[in-house]
């Protein structure tokens, strides 16, 4: 909020140049505003009374626009990769999606690994489990499981997470 559309009666007031000015009325706060040729920003709505500066909107806009692409850039996002095995994987490719599973361990990654079942695969769902608890034993030294496997429809999941 600037200016008109601040409604307090009293505010806690901040100098344009950074110093205290102490709890006073809005429309002296509005004075001093004038005076300076500036605005006046309600900075901590939340407080009692609420904090308002005297500053350049415009400038002051940009700040805050800057700080948080500044935050943003220093965020690490965490992807979730995904990698799809059937119950009828040979030793070689499995290997292969464990190798890959590695891989996205180390770039800081999350992997969910996926048993998926199709037709008459459906009847040994149970059996099958086993491939994912080699999977996650395989991968263990990279690796902690974050989500145990759970059965979801026609498939089974398992959600790992880098040490």
């Amino acid at each position: 909020m600037i200016n008109e559309q601040i409604r307090d009666k009293e505010v806690r007031l901040i100098g344009q140049d950074g110093e205290q000015l102490g709890v006073v009325s809005i429309e002296e706060a509005m004075r001093l505003a004038d005076e300076a040729e500036l605005d006046l920003v309600k900075i901590a709505p939340k407080a009692e009374p609420p904090v308002c500066k005297i500053v350049d909107y415009g400038k002051y806009k940009y700040e805050m626009l800057r700080k948080e692409k500044e935050a943003k850039k220093k965020q690490k996002s965490v992807e979730l990769k995904e990698i799809r095995l059937t119950p009828v994987i040979d030793s070689n490719d499995l290997n292969t999606k464990i190798n890959q599973a590695i891989k996205f361990l180390q770039k800081g990654d999350r992997v969910k690994v996926t048993l998926r079942f199709r037709g008459r695969e459906m009847a040994h769902m149970q059996q099958s489990k086993g491939i994912l608890d080699e999977f996650a034993a395989a991968t263990s030294e990279y690796a902690v499981v974050e989500k145990p496997a759970k059965a979801e429809g026609r498939s089974i999941s398992l959600v790992l997470a880098k040490k």
